[in-house]
């Protein structure tokens, strides 16, 4: 099944660009593209891609923002941070934002793809250049999602899996997964290392 792909930027050169090099991609579909947050907005009540790539800086809201507020309303949707900036902060509040990846604009088609393949089966991508602006941040600071967060705040609090899958209305099985690949970003075997890791860290 084709993924449609729908792209947020308010430079044509940049859409056109971009849609150059995925229209004949048998595997995708191209929905269309907006040029600032509300016409995004005004597209995704009738209409929701699986992945949107969003300009982090757009002219009537900034892309973090818009990011949020998508993901608010439509948390299946996965969205693609898209910039010429590589700078660990802009990244990092990209994705704690609800963003699933972080790509340059001067990437090749080749990462674009492995970006869109890797995302939509729910990993967090980084493309080369800003995995490598994030290197030293990264060993400190395990760059963590949103959802992540959330559930890493309420493990502190002690509650269960079955306990988070509740209060965050999300199924068991996707606490779980949220659950490793946590233990994982921290490189720790349990929970309480984990928790231990979190708050030496700042992040809870």
């Amino acid at each position: 099944m084709a993924v449609s792909i729908f792209i947020v930027d308010d430079h044509y050169m940049v859409i056109e660009g971009i849609r150059s090099l995925l229209q004949h991609e048998k595997e995708m579909d191209w929905l269309g593209h907006a040029t600032n947050a509300m016409s995004c907005l005004s597209f995704l009540r009738q209409q929701q891609p699986d992945i949107i790539l969003m300009d982090v800086s757009l002219p009537d809201k900034n892309g973090t923002e818009l990011c949020k507020e998508v993901k608010l309303l439509y948390p299946s949707v996965f969205v693609l941070g898209l910039s010429t900036f590589n700078q660990q902060a802009v990244i990092r509040n990209m994705i704690e934002n609800g963003a699933s990846g972080y790509v340059l604009k001067n990437a090749s088609k080749e990462e674009l793809l492995e970006a869109i393949a890797a995302v939509i089966k729910g990993k967090t991508y980084l493309s080369h250049e800003a995995a490598l602006s994030m290197k030293e941040t990264v060993k400190d600071i395990p760059l963590i999602t949103r959802r992540e967060k959330e559930i890493l705040a309420l493990i502190a609090e002690g509650l269960t899996n079955a306990e988070i899958s509740e209060k965050l209305f999300i199924s068991i099985p996707t606490v779980n997964t949220h659950r490793r690949s946590l233990l994982e970003k921290f490189d720790v075997k349990n929970t309480a290392t984990l928790i231990g890791r979190a708050i030496k860290t700042g992040l809870i």
